[in-house]
């Protein structure tokens, strides 16, 4: 039939400048996500599946992901488990271009070893993540956990061709964490003086068609407490050690008084993940201790489909991000912020990273300053008060911008580069490991990979 996909590995035919049909093997592209990929997804597993549906136009793309459920699609997935990942090892030998975010260091020697060109995701900064995450744990714990995401960070910048991060401020960052490791030297500098060849923007995206109103139950639908009346201010993402989620209720348990239909709903409050579960309770305790659970503050316990994502923002009247003054917030990047965007959502945060600058920018919504619960409660009043309908333009233009196709850019050009260039990490004078971080990976080859393994399958 004309017109047909080549099936994968196929020949995907071509014109020369004569006219003469010419093929060109499809680049076979895999993604390597420890998040699963599936109907229930977080930040790195929805990104990886958007990246990787943007680029099967392309190529032919399989990701490999560390859950259990699987998508329909043009996208092939395996399944693999992080800590024994020899399903992993067949993929990366044959693929053409590897995309994966810093990896353990077995997977990390296979891709020092392979022949794809290698680009590491950096759009989370977890070793700033884990220093949150781990608080109150005891302080030699913190500084192993802590070390091994500095490990793995060095070990990819080492070993990578090309780097993708969320901002300009992230890529300062890794810029200066190149620097700091002898990776950008006279020869790397004078092919690119701008490094945009070897780092360079993705950040999260949206999809490119507009949300529909019929795609699922939405929070009226799931929280039966909610009148038709009332107005939703939805927490869209999880309520993370690293957000913060005291001052939204605080802030909404306040702007009642004088707006009685206001309500706050908590759209990821499962505390599944052991890693939210602390801070999950904790904010059910203050929302209890305020009088305000079940009433004005609600929390969803389940998880809600991705599918199902755009009745939650399509029934709300604002979204609300609260974060701490912090690194972690520094060099965040917010994805539930910009699927507001793709929603009409108008949006309140608190100030500190990049989107809240664009918010405020935009005129997105209304960024204020963070751990102030009566200047939120403001700018909730403030943003309810104008209506949805204030902000629709200025938000559609926002999610026309960071539309899946658009953002994936540099990816896209790296796949279709030929051919890889000098990895930084190759350069003459590069520093051996350090003998601390050796002795780490070693222990993790011997012994510390199966018992991170077991440890993940009790959780799970």
């Amino acid at each position: 039939m004309a017109g047909a996909r080549p099936e994968r590995g196929e020949p995907a035919p071509q014109r020369a400048s004569d006219g003469h049909a010419v093929t060109a093997r499809r680049r076979r592209v895999l993604f390597i996500s420890a998040d699963p990929i599936g109907h229930e997804m977080a930040g790195l597993g929805i990104r990886y599946w958007e990246l990787a549906r943007t680029l099967a136009a392309h190529a032919d793309v399989t990701i490999a992901h560390g859950g259990t459920d699987r998508l329909d699609g043009d996208v092939r997935t395996i399944l693999f488990d992080p800590h024994r990942p020899a399903a992993l090892h067949p993929a990366i030998d044959d693929a053409d271009v590897v995309v994966t975010h810093p990896q353990w260091p077995l997977v990390t020697r296979w891709l020092r070893r392979a022949r794809a060109r290698i680009v590491f995701d950096l759009y989370d900064p977890e070793t700033l993540e884990t220093l949150e995450l781990l608080g109150g744990q005891p302080l030699p714990v913190r500084r192993q956990m802590t070390a091994t995401t500095v490990d793995r960070l060095h070990d990819a910048l080492r070993t990578g061709h090309h780097f993708m991060c969320a901002s300009e401020t992230q890529r300062d960052l890794w810029l200066g964490a190149m620097l700091a490791l002898r990776l950008i030297d006279p020869a790397t500098y004078d092919r690119d003086p701008g490094m945009r060849s070897i780092i360079d923007l993705v950040p999260f995206g949206v999809p490119e068609l507009a949300p529909a109103p019929s795609a699922g139950p939405g929070p009226r639908e799931r929280v039966p407490a909610l009148g038709e009346d009332d107005e939703i201010v939805l927490w869209g993402g999880g309520v993370w050690r690293w957000l913060d989620a005291e001052t939204a209720i605080r802030a909404v348990v306040d702007l009642a008084r004088r707006r009685p239909s206001v309500r706050l709903v908590f759209m990821g409050a499962s505390s599944r993940h052991p890693a939210a579960r602390q801070s999950v309770e904790a904010a059910r305790a203050l929302a209890r201790e305020l009088g305000a659970f079940g009433s004005l503050v609600h929390f969803y316990d389940g998880w809600v489909p991705y599918a199902e994502r755009a009745a939650w923002l399509l029934q709300a009247d604002c979204a609300l991000s609260c974060h701490r003054d912090h690194l972690e917030t520094r060099f965040a990047f917010r994805t539930r912020t910009l699927d507001c965007f793709w929603g009409g959502l108008p949006v309140v945060c608190t100030e500190g990273d990049d989107l809240a600058e664009y918010v405020a920018r935009e005129g997105l919504g209304a960024a204020c300053p963070p751990a102030d619960p009566q200047a939120v409660g403001v700018a909730v009043e403030q943003v309810l008060e104008r209506g949805r309908d204030a902000y629709a333009t200025a938000l559609r233009a926002a999610a026309s911008a960071h539309t899946w196709p658009n953002v994936a850019r540099p990816l896209l050009r790296w796949v279709d580069g030929e051919p890889a260039p000098e990895r930084p990490g190759d350069a003459p004078g590069i520093v051996r490991l350090p003998l601390a971080q050796r002795a780490r990976e070693g222990a993790y080859r011997l012994g510390g990979r199966r018992l991170l393994a077991r440890r993940a399958r009790r959780r799970g």
